[in-house]
């Protein structure tokens, strides 16, 4: 028993199947394709924006309305990461088969925040990309965009110029079928469909928590283990993600000492049943797009209170994500789908929240209401090397000048911290 506990949190899906399809002509866009690599896990279009009013491309640029192959989420990319996005980025789409096209919405573009640590392989790969947060728009088969850069008051005169190399990025997420086929044992015995690692009482975390090995259990805490019960987690697996698209080697750190919360600021306009699709997208988008090593989170939340397996390498192990700029060693992230600025998160989601840090931080000995410290890796509010005292439960702000995880979900933190801790024993 022990053995599959420890075996069924560690998994690694393997490769997606993936199906052929017919591709449109392809248009070349700074050595990409509007035509991407289409499979049965989804597809990528990217197109190059261009100047909307004669020579004004500092100023505006963009994508007029046409009609495009059937896509689900989008979201702005240009070439240089070090490079923001000073202006507005708003877009409107057709949702498919209706030929109703929405109104103006824009994207976030102060998403810089949420990526790799500065000097690390993922973040010097020479792949990484500036971009906007992407948005989820559902089925859609048309699509506008205008980008247009912050002005001193002259209709001609940018205060600062639009990145170079902005390209417009359509995400088709495929289809649920488009599953990895589930890995064999070392016994050789299959373990079953491994879409869900199952929840798991106290006692049986208790003893997971021994089997594992990790800092609550190896005399950090040597008096009964302050541990939630493990939730269910829905795996890779089972939200359908194409493992050739990430890097197959995982990297970690030391423990887990903190959780960071985000949301995913894709908009609110999906239902549970897409969760699984708005996962893939945004997978999708972040490594084909963004140039990352694999899906920067490491856990995601529906609105349902689901919670989702990240970034690959063991839902139990301290896995190097890409989601708080500098503080990613010996932290985990954990993304909510849906913008909360101005909405209210679920009492799902904030509970599923409190059920997995409950958890996962009880594994590494640590308290939801305590304080704790991480060591800056620069790039964000504090200097390089800086030990920075932190909540145990924080708010991407805390970490950064940013507005994740919005304002309403960053007011229900206390709630989840006092929640994980009542889940813990304390």
């Amino acid at each position: 028993m022990l053995r599959f506990l420890a075996s069924s949190i560690g998994v690694t899906c393997a490769a997606a199947l993936a199906l052929p399809l017919a591709p449109p002509a392809a248009q070349p866009t700074n050595g990409r394709t509007a035509q991407a690599e289409a499979d049965a896990s989804g597809s990528t279009q990217s197109l190059p924006l261009v100047p909307l009013a004669g020579d004004r491309a500092p100023v505006e640029q963009g994508v007029p309305r046409r009609d495009v192959r059937h896509f689900s989420l989008l979201g702005v990319i240009w070439d240089d990461p070090d490079t923001e996005l000073h202006g507005r980025v708003q877009v409107r789409t057709r949702a498919a088969g209706t030929g109703n096209w929405s109104s103006w919405q824009e994207l976030e573009t102060h998403n810089a925040d949420h990526a790799a640590d500065p000097d690390t392989p993922e973040r010097t790969s020479g792949r990484v990309r500036g971009a906007t947060a992407p948005l989820w728009v559902g089925d859609s088969d048309g699509v506008e965009v205008r980008v247009r850069a912050e002005t001193d008051g002259e209709a001609t005169r940018a205060v600062s110029p639009l990145p170079t190399g902005l390209r417009l990025e359509l995400v088709d997420p495929g289809e649920d079928a488009a599953l990895s086929e589930a890995p064999v044992p070392d016994d050789g015995a299959r373990t079953g469909a491994l879409d869900e690692i199952p929840a798991l009482d106290r006692a049986q975390t208790e003893r997971e928590l021994l089997a594992l090995g990790t800092g609550a259990s190896t005399g950090q805490q040597k008096a009964k283990p302050y541990v939630g019960p493990r939730p269910r987690i829905v795996t890779r697996r089972g939200w359908g993600a194409n493992e050739k698209l990430r890097e197959k080697k995982s990297v970690y750190t030391k423990k887990v000492k903190a959780a960071f919360v985000h949301h995913s600021a894709t908009g609110n306009n999906y239902s549970c049943k897409q969760a699984p699709s708005v996962i893939r997208s945004i997978y999708r988008y972040h490594v084909k797009s963004m140039g990352w090593r694999d899906i920067g989170y490491n856990f995601l939340v529906d609105k349902c209170g689901k919670i989702y397996e990240g970034r690959a390498g063991g839902v139990a192990k301290p896995v190097l994500g890409a989601h708080t700029l500098g503080f990613n060693s010996n932290s985990m992230g954990i993304a909510v789908l849906g913008t909360y600025s101005s909405k209210k998160p679920s009492s799902a989601a904030v509970k599923a929240i409190a059920r997995l840090t409950a958890w996962k931080l009880g594994l590494y000995g640590m308290n939801p209401r305590g304080k704790t410290y991480l060591k800056s890796a620069g790039g964000n509010l504090y200097r390089k090397g800086k030990n920075v005292r932190l909540n145990v439960i924080s708010g991407h702000r805390d970490g950064f000048a940013t507005s994740c995880p919005g304002r309403k979900l960053y007011g229900k933190l206390k709630t989840a911290r006092s929640t994980a801790a009542k889940y813990q024993g304390r």
